[in-house]
């Protein structure tokens, strides 16, 4: 089995793809001071297994697209939303997210929590922008350096799983200089990636390598896996996910 078939096959039996919590996507809606019985419409750009998509839907009077490009894991929260009867307020969407099928100014929210890496925060956050109304929010947790400086080890391992990571100042920068006016930004705590992210991972690794016969390409993930546990366990307080709140601004005439 090929290494991406492999990864959608560890991760599409977890509630969460990467850290986060309820707790703290319920936080960023309060900081975001978002009307919760308003009609929004809401863009949930690469949603995984529906861990926010499901709070989102709960917790607001909206209408929310789904999007994620692995049907895999919308199959997985089209049934969650179907138990938890919120299936009317989801619509599931199988698409890049750099090839949205959204028209201007379409949106109230954009919502991405652990997601934007993907095709890199500032091409995200630019490329959005067009699709949120004026006053519209924006959304989005990026891994971030909590501090100025960070061990050797640390820097070249981050830099070469994502060359864009940087300080909380650096991202702030980014959406000031693309449309935005920043809101509120706090750190993801501990527990969001330990507890709801990593420990579930580990504890999945064992039925995960059995599925798969203990090939030498699930033995290679569950190490990579393993390697950067280790990596957040040593430095945990040197970088965490920050969530950025910020809102869309009236565009300047030229």
């Amino acid at each position: 089995m090929e290494e991406y078939q492999l990864l959608i096959d560890l991760h599409k039996r977890a509630k969460r793809q990467g850290p986060g919590g309820e707790a703290e996507t319920e936080l960023a809606l309060s900081l975001a001071m978002i009307d919760r019985a308003a009609p929004l419409k809401i863009a949930d750009i690469g949603c995984g297994t529906g861990a926010s998509t499901l709070v989102l839907a709960r917790l607001l009077q909206a209408r929310i697209t789904a999007v994620d490009f692995l049907p895999d894991f919308l199959e997985v929260l089209t049934g969650n939303a179907e138990d938890l009867g919120l299936s009317e307020k989801i619509t599931p969407l199988a698409c890049s997210m750099d090839t949205l099928p959204f028209g201007d100014e379409e949106y109230d929210v954009i919502w991405s929590e652990g997601a934007i890496y993907n095709i890199g925060f500032e091409r995200g956050v630019r490329g959005w922008n067009r699709y949120l109304k004026v006053g519209g929010l924006l959304i989005v947790s990026e891994i971030t350096w909590t501090t100025a400086s960070r061990p050797q080890e640390l820097q070249k391992y981050w830099e070469g799983e994502y060359p864009e990571i940087d300080t909380a100042s650096a991202k702030i920068d980014i959406l000031e200089k693309n449309g935005y006016s920043p809101m509120g930004y706090f750190v993801l705590p501990e527990h969001c990636w330990l507890d709801n992210y990593y420990r579930p991972m580990q504890d999945s690794f064992k039925n995960f390598l059995n599925r798969n016969h203990n090939s030498k390409g699930a033995r290679a993930i569950v190490e990579a896996e393993n390697r950067e546990i280790e990596l957040y366990e040593k430095y945990k307080t040197y970088y965490s996910y920050g969530v950025y709140i910020a809102t869309k601004l009236k565009p300047r005439k030229p």
